[in-house]
């Protein structure tokens, strides 16, 4: 039987939250510091601003008769949670000082463990009878599978459809939907940290000083690139090198184009299958990129350097002195990468520019869906938690975070670079996520990876290249 909230709504209760967070080597934390960690604190953006060891006193909409509000009672003290997800490293720090003031204030242990190999263990994990009680997806497709098998638990069996839509815009919470074992739609987990994929950063102090104007429009920027090569420089930094993901940068800067040469219908067939890699309309979103990409006077290092950089190097030649290049882009996260205390009035973005006026400038998102597998009280509590601004709120002020949900305060964001991420998806007329991560595993992972990679190394002409991704299709 269904369980439903009372139908008095939201009450407002105080959540005390007792944070101890401190997100450098001097917190306690286990791990040490690494690039990503020093290079979002280097960027100005603050790493955890609440003081160690003080109470902090919020006032939170928790909806009355709830798990959260049980919790938050004290109901489920001494409960354990288990969840399993790929954030190691920095990301792993930064997720368990987001969590803590929850833990502290209900008592409920959030047992995170982090991999790096989590796409290829989850499915063992799950299938074998070892699934965690959530697990974080940053890739919906790889969940879809689970959802169809009929292993993830419908999160609109506990949450009202009104509060749902209190937390999410709609665009959100129609990605959430999957279909179950009978076809049948089920709201497949929560949104929690995104990013925002359509930006593009420069040096703004160089920029500024070299008279540059930030373009609104694809011709706008090609007269731009054009106008810096005049200059003698590259415009444009790119690297697509990422280990055994390389090719991913490539698939981003594809997807955006797609979003801004045909109908968001149309990227939704592509996304599932229905419209062909080889298909004229995709042939000329790879076309328009190579116009950029493979112009010698418009990259740093030539297409040839292009395989070979590392996506968190290419964009390091724009804050050399001079500059090598001016333009990069990346998705929200890439201020990581920045140089170390680069302050953050000295950088900004622009978004990717619309390239045909009647499909607008839309927000190409990335983001972690977070999926229940065991449903208990303290599981489903833990899951209310998470689509509240407040889980994100210490990630949130250290950066390079763009909140999904609803009712962040402005002055919780590091920057207004930041606070401008956010109003952005916020007021996007589309917002698509992601492609390559909605896609099957064989081709988003896969063959989408592998041929574009081919194609801007030069193996593979634009045909044989489309050909080749298309084929992952059939695995």
């Amino acid at each position: 039987m269904k369980r439903k909230w009372k139908k008095n709504g939201s009450m407002t209760l105080m959540m005390v939250l007792l944070f101890s967070v401190v997100m450098s080597a001097c917190s306690g934390n286990s791990g040490t510091t690494n690039s990503s960690q020093t290079g979002t604190e280097g960027t100005g953006t603050p790493a955890a601003t609440t003081t160690s060891g003080a109470d902090l006193i919020k006032t939170a909409k928790v909806p009355a008769g709830s798990e959260l509000e049980k919790a938050l009672n004290g109901e489920y003290k001494g409960k354990k949670v288990t969840m399993y997800g790929p954030f190691v490293d920095a990301d792993e720090q930064k997720f368990n000082a987001s969590i803590k003031a929850f833990e502290e204030a209900t008592g409920i242990d959030i047992a995170y463990e982090g991999s790096k190999e989590f796409e290829a263990t989850v499915n063992v994990r799950v299938n074998g009878g070892n699934a965690p009680d959530i697990a974080d997806f940053p890739q919906p497709g790889l969940l879809e599978g689970f959802v169809k098998s009929g292993k993830v638990i419908d999160v609109a069996s506990f949450m009202p459809a009104d509060y749902l839509k209190q937390q999410y815009k709609e665009s959100w919470l129609d990605m959430a939907q999957m279909a179950g074992p009978e076809n049948k739609d089920i709201t497949a987990g929560v949104w929690a940290r995104s990013s925002v994929k359509s930006l593009v950063w420069y040096n703004k102090k160089a920029f500024d000083e070299a008279g540059y104007t930030v373009p609104k429009t694809w011709d706008e920027m090609m007269k731009l690139t054009e106008q810096i090569a005049a200059d003698g420089d590259p415009a444009w930094s790119v690297g697509i090198e990422s280990g055994a993901a390389t090719g991913w940068p490539a698939t981003d800067w594809l997807e955006d184009i797609m979003l801004r040469t045909t109908t968001p219908e149309n990227y939704d067939k592509w996304v599932k299958g229905e419209l062909p890699f080889t298909d004229p309309i995709v042939k000329n979103a790879v076309t328009k990129m190579s116009d950029i990409w493979f112009n010698k006077d418009y990259v740093y290092g030539g297409r040839s350097s292009i395989v070979t950089t590392n996506f968190g190097d290419a964009v390091k030649p724009l804050f050399t002195d001079p500059p090598k290049a001016w333009l990069h882009r990346q998705a929200g996260f890439i201020v990581s990468f920045f140089p170390e205390g680069l302050p953050a009035d000295q950088y900004d973005w622009f978004p990717f520019p619309s390239i045909d006026a009647k499909y607008g400038t839309p927000a190409l998102i990335s983001g972690d869906i977070y999926a229940m597998f065991n449903d208990r009280p303290e599981v489903r509590a833990v899951m209310e938690f998470f689509t509240t601004a407040e889980s994100l709120q210490s990630w949130i002020k250290s950066g390079g975070v763009t909140p999904p949900m609803n009712g962040t305060p402005d002055d919780w964001f590091a920057n207004d670079q930041e606070r401008r991420m956010s109003e952005f998806v916020q007021t996007a007329d589309t917002i698509r996520f992601d492609g390559s991560d909605l896609m099957p595993g064989s081709v988003g992972a896969g063959t989408f990876w592998k041929g574009m990679t081919d194609y801007v190394s030069g193996t593979a002409n634009l045909d044989e290249a489309m050909q080749e991704i298309q084929s992952g299709w059939k695995k």
